[in-house]
C-alpha cells in the first residue's frame, strides 16, 4: 500500500477509537496556553523520573515517598517494550514489569503520573527500549513508516493501554499526560511516521493529552514535533542553559506549555570513562529558577537505580565509535543507587520548600536504606565455557557467520567455531565486530578485538586442522542517534584470513538468561579462558551491599539467581549493587562469569559504590 494511503487508513481507524469523543465526563486536567490546569487551577508539575525495571519492586513505595518528601508532586516513567515483549507475542506485565501496579502505587502515595511509552525511549537501555527481535526481520526500519514496524507498534501500544489507559485522573487514577515517541528530532524528520504513531496511540485507547519532548535546537523541534501537539524541552546544566532552552521552546511554540520534559540533574556513565558528577548547587539553583518562573519540570533522574541484567545500552559520538553504558544507573541523582538521599537531594528540597505557598509543609524524609560491608569470601572455578558448549542447545551450522539476531538471540554471548582447512600466518579480519570479541585457537586465547577501541583485525597464525573460536559479547545496543537502527550484534561480516573468507561455521548462541543450568557443574583447577565461578556467602543480615569486582576483568554476576549485571575492570564502575531483597539470611549462592583469567579469587562487599577509572583518581560519594 502507498504510504499516504496507509497513513490515511491508520488515522481513520485511530479516530474511531478515541475514548473522549464519546465520554460525558468533564476533564479535570487540561493544557491551556502556556499552563497546565487541574480543576480550573494552574498546576505546576514538579516531576521526578524513576523507572520500574531499575528498582526492585519491593522498594517502589519507599522511593515514591522520598519523591514526595523532596517536594515532587508527579512521577514520570517510560514503558519498556523490550521488557514487556521479550519474544514476539510473549507478554509480561507481572512482577517487576507490573506497570499498572507501579502507576497505581504512585497514586496511592499522592503522586500524579506521566507515562512515556515510546515505542522508543532511549533511557540508556539496550536498543532504546525496542525489543531486539525486531532486528530479525530483514530490512525493517524501526522508528519509521515501515508498515511492519507500525504493525508491531500497534500491538505493543494496545497491550500497554489495556494495562493502564483507565488510570487517567478523570477515572480515579492519577495519569495526567502521555508522551509519544521520544526525542525524535535527534533521529529523523519523518512527519508521516509521527502522524501514524499518534493515530496508533489513539486507536489503542489512550485518551490523555499528548506531548512531544526534544532537545532545545530548532532542527530537533522541526523533526520531533507535530502541529497542535504540545512540546516540551530537554536539557541539563545551569540556569543559563535553562534560560536558553526555554527561550528556544518559546520561539518554537509561543503559546505552548513551559516545561522541562527532562532536566538532567546528573548524567550516566560509559565503560572506560570517568564517573559523572554535577554540583548539587547547580541543580538546586536551576530548579529554583524554573519554579520562580512558573515553569514545570521533570527531574531526570530523581532516582536512577540499576540497569540489571542485559538492560544497559550504548552510545556513539563523532569522537568515539562505540560507548557501552555501565550497569549502574546512579546518574548522580538526588537519591543514589542504593536508595540513600544525597547532598543534591537536600539542596533541591530546600529550594522547592522555599518556592511553595506559605504554610506548606513537606513530608518528613524517610530513613535511608542501609548497606553493609561483607568480608571476603572465596570463589571457585566450576566450569570453563568450552565444556559447556552445546549444553543449552546444539550449534547452528552455517556457511558464513551472521549476527546473533539471525539466530533468534537478543542478548548475551555468541560463539563462532570453524575448523581451519589451511595453515595461515597474517592478519585475521573480523570486520565491525559487535562488540567485544575473544579469539581462541584450540581453546587457547590468542587475542581480542574491541569495537569500543575501533579494532577490527588481529595478527595470528595457525596450522591446518586447528579450531578457531570467536566469542563475541553484546555489551549493549546503541540507543540514541541515527546509527542505532542497525544495531545487530555478533559478527556482522565475513571473517577473513588475509583476503580469503573463512567458511563452514558452527554457531553457539549463549544468551545466559538464567543461572540454574550450572547447578550440576563441578570444580575445576585453573581455567585458561572464559569460565564460571561459584561462591557461597553466609549472612546474618540481609542489608544491601556493593560487590567489589576489582581484579575480575569483564563478566557478569548472579546472586541467588538474580542477574546483577556486567562488571568491567576498565571502570568507572568497580562494584555491583546487590539489593537487600535479593539476599537471604543464611547461605547465598553467588555465580560469576569471567571472560579472562582473574587476578583474584575472592569477592567482598562494600558499604559504598566504587567508582575508579584506571589512571584517574576515585570519585567520592557526596
Amino acid at each position: 500500500m502507498h504510504r499516504r494511503h496507509l497513513l490515511k487508513a491508520v488515522a481513520l481507524l485511530g479516530a474511531g477509537c478515541v475514548l473522549p469523543a464519546c465520554g460525558a465526563m468533564a476533564a479535570r486536567f487540561a493544557i491551556r496556553g502556556d499552563r497546565f490546569v487541574l480543576d480550573g487551577r494552574t498546576l505546576q508539575i514538579r516531576a521526578g523520573e524513576m523507572h520500574y525495571p531499575r528498582v526492585p519492586r519491593e522498594r517502589w513505595r519507599a522511593r515514591m515517598r522520598q519523591a514526595r518528601a523532596l517536594g515532587l508532586n508527579t512521577l514520570t516513567t517510560y514503558a519498556f517494550w523490550s521488557q514487556h515483549e521479550p519474544k514476539p507475542g510473549q507478554w509480561d506485565f507481572s512482577g517487576q514489569n507490573d506497570l499498572r501496579a507501579y502507576l497505581s502505587m504512585a497514586a496511592e502515595e499522592g503522586l500524579y503520573t506521566i507515562l512515556r511509552p515510546g515505542p522508543y525511549v532511549c533511557a540508556e537501555v539496550d536498543f532504546g527500549g525496542l525489543p531486539a527481535w525486531l532486528l530479525g526481520t530483514p530490512g525493517m526500519r524501526v522508528r519509521s513508516f515501515d508498515a511492519r514496524f507500525l504493525s508491531a507498534t500497534r500491538t505493543y501500544l494496545k497491550q500497554v493501554a489495556a494495562q493502564v489507559a483507565d488510570l487517567s485522573i478523570e477515572r480515579g487514577g492519577s495519569l495526567l499526560m502521555v508522551q509519544f515517541e521520544n526525542e525524535y528530532g535527534s533521529f529523523g524528520q519523518d512527519r508521516d511516521y509521527l502522524d501514524a504513531l499518534l493515530a496508533l496511540y489513539r486507536e489503542a485507547g489512550f485518551d490523555r493529552p499528548f506531548y512531544t519532548a526534544d532537545g532545545g535546537e530548532e532542527s530537533m523541534f522541526e523533526g520531533g514535533t507535530l502541529p497542535g501537539v504540545p512540546a516540551v524541552v530537554n536539557f541539563g546544566g545551569d540556569v543559563a542553559e535553562a534560560q536558553a532552552s526555554f527561550s528556544a521552546l518559546a520561539a518554537w511554540r509561543p503559546d505552548g506549555p513551559r516545561m522541562a520534559g527532562e532536566y538532567w540533574a546528573g548524567w550516566f556513565d560509559h565503560w572506560g570513562e570517568t564517573h559523572h558528577r554535577q554540583p548539587p548547587g547547580e541543580a538546586a539553583a536551576t530548579i529554583d529558577w524554573m519554579m520562580a518562573q512558573g515553569h514545570s519540570f521533570n527531574l531526570y533522574m530523581f532516582h536512577g537505580g540499576t540497569s540489571f541484567g542485559w538492560l544497559p545500552g550504548a552510545n556513539t559520538s563523532s569522537q568515539e565509535p562505540y560507548q557501552a553504558d555501565t550497569t549502574s544507573y546512579d546518574y548522580d541523582a538526588p537519591v543514589d543507587e542504593a536508595g540513600r538521599v544525597t547532598a543534591k537531594y537536600r539542596q533541591i528540597r530546600d529550594v522547592i520548600a522555599r518556592q511553595l505557598p506559605p504554610g506548606t509543609v513537606l513530608p518528613v524524609v524517610p530513613p535511608d536504606d542501609p548497606t553493609q560491608a561483607l568480608p571476603a569470601f572465596s570463589m571457585q572455578p566450576i566450569a570453563d565455557l568450552q565444556r559447556l558448549l552445546g549444553r543449552w542447545a546444539p550449534p547452528v551450522e552455517d556457511h558464513r557467520p551472521h549476527p546473533m539476531e539471525h539466530y533468534g538471540q537478543s542478548y548475551g554471548y555468541i560463539l563462532y567455531r570453524t575448523r581451519l582447512s589451511k595453515s595461515f600466518s597474517g592478519v585475521l579480519s573480523l570486520g565491525e565486530v559487535r562488540d567485544e570479541a575473544e579469539v581462541f585457537i584450540d581453546g587457547h586465547p590468542i587475542g581480542a578485538v574491541s569495537r569500543r577501541l575501533g579494532q577490527k583485525t588481529l595478527v595470528c597464525r595457525w596450522q591446518s586442522g586447528q579450531v578457531l573460536d570467536i566469542l563475541v559479547e553484546n555489551t549493549g545496543r546503541i540507543g540514541f542517534g541515527p546509527r542505532f537502527a542497525d544495531e545487530r550484534k555478533g559478527l556482522t561480516t565475513d571473517v577473513r584470513a588475509g583476503d580469503e573468507p573463512l567458511v563452514g561455521w558452527a554457531v553457539y548462541p549463549l544468551p545466559l538468561t538464567a543461572a540454574a543450568w550450572l547447578i550440576e557443574a563441578s570444580t575445576i583447577d585453573d581455567p585458561i579462558g572464559p569460565a564460571f565461578w561459584r561462591g557461597h556467602l553466609s549472612l546474618s543480615s540481609t542489608e544491601a551491599t556493593f560487590l567489589d569486582t576489582r581484579g575480575w576483568g569483564r563478566g557478569h554476576v548472579w546472586v541467588n539467581g538474580h542477574h546483577l549485571g556486567r562488571f568491567w575492570s576498565i571502570g568507572p564502575q568497580q562494584s555491583l549493587y546487590v539489593p537487600s531483597e535479593w539476599l537471604r539470611a543464611g547461605s547465598n549462592d553467588v555465580l560469576l562469569f569471567s571472560v579472562g583469567r582473574p587476578s583474584r579469587r575472592t569477592l567482598e562487599g562494600s558499604v559504598e559504590p566504587i567508582f575508579e577509572t584506571p589512571g584517574a583518581a576515585p570519585s567520592p560519594r557526596d
